[in-house]
């Protein structure tokens, strides 16, 4: 399993109120989220936004309320993959709940900037920033996982 897509970057400690602000949380439609996804930060993130696109961050992303909006918007978005240093732990639980590939890699974090062409391999963990001919090692996922992600989230793969 691969993604493949350009980086859309972001720094420390974006909570889920930024990923997806209160104020939206009237609708439970994915597609009206992803309008206003990022939009307190970064107001053409929506508009600027490819299918298949990576979202790269520090430490700390998803902290903030357990709302599960804020991976489904992003996944909503069209984003394929988040990597970041760290991640809040119910964020982590949620978008893998509802099959949102994360990877946690420091170096990645650190070196990807925004607007580079990245691919990431999740069977082996290898995270390949085409732009700069780098690769750094993120954590590869377990067979389970590739599944709750391969059938769009973990009720999906129950079924």
């Amino acid at each position: 399993m691969k993604a493949h897509g350009i980086v859309h970057k972001y720094g420390d400690n974006v909570d889920t109120d930024v990923i997806i602000p209160a104020r939206y949380l009237n609708t439970a439609d994915m597609q009206e989220l992803a309008k206003h996804c990022m939009e307190d930060i970064d107001t053409e993130f929506a508009g600027r936004v490819k299918k298949g696109d990576i979202m790269v961050a520090k430490a700390n992303f998803g902290c903030g309320s357990s709302r599960e909006h804020a991976p489904a918007s992003i996944k909503a978005s069209g984003i394929s993959c988040v990597i970041a240093k760290s991640f809040a732990r119910i964020f982590y639980r949620n978008s893998i709940n509802i099959g949102l590939p994360i990877i946690e890699c420091d170096e990645a974090a650190d070196r990807i900037d925004a607007g580079d062409e990245v691919e990431i391999d999740f069977d082996t963990g290898v995270i390949t920033n085409i732009t700069k001919s780098e690769s750094y090692q993120g954590q590869s996922f377990p067979e389970f996982l590739i599944n709750i992600i391969n059938s769009n989230g973990l009720l999906n793969s129950l079924k």
